[in-house]
């Protein structure tokens, strides 16, 4: 599985502070698969958090190479602060993608079901979504927010879902790969 594009969430000009190498390093979320990478851009250029950089396998006109995936638990303080702009940032890109899964989760086994492992979301939660969605799939953040009391925010429920996943807090995997 491999990223084409990704977003810079920090970059370090001198590299890890307590490292031997002083290259300078990026960290990056993939746009696809939210993979997070460590990256070295080529030399004289600099990044920004948002920056969009292309990493793929064809001639790549900021990057030098990409070093590997990181866990979540190896980002930069920077890094986690940027994250969840980030995050909204490639949500808003594609939010059909996101919406859908409002409108296809289904159970895991008899007892438990994909929608209960959103942070925030329990049985009764879970069966409003599940009867507003048999009425008409869900549009948008707005119109699952709309149809379902008292629902937290959908796209932070999904944000920290994500969060979850990439830091290995839940065996199963929705959201990234």
């Amino acid at each position: 599985m491999r990223e084409d594009y990704a977003l810079v969430l920090d970059f370090l000009q001198h590299g890890h502070p307590f490292e031997g190498k002083r290259i300078p390093v990026a960290q990056v979320i993939g746009k696809e698969h939210l993979l997070l990478l460590e990256i070295v851009p080529k030399r004289e250029v600099t990044l920004s958090p948002m920056d969009e950089v292309y990493i793929g396998s064809d001639k790549r006109d900021k990057i030098h190479h990409v070093i590997g995936k990181i866990p979540y638990s190896r980002l930069t303080t920077t890094a986690k602060m940027n994250f969840d702009t980030v995050l909204d940032k490639i949500i808003d890109n594609n939010p059909k993608k996101w919406i859908d899964f409002f409108n296809t989760a289904g159970p895991i086994s008899t007892r438990l079901h994909q929608l209960e492992l959103l942070p925030g979301i329990g049985k009764k939660h879970m069966w409003a979504i599940l009867e507003a969605r048999e009425e008409k799939p869900f549009e948008s953040f707005e119109d699952v927010s709309n149809r379902v009391s008292l629902l937290p925010n959908p796209k932070e429920l999904i944000i920290k879902r994500i969060k979850m996943e990439l830091d290995d807090a839940d065996k199963y995997r929705f959201f990234i790969s």
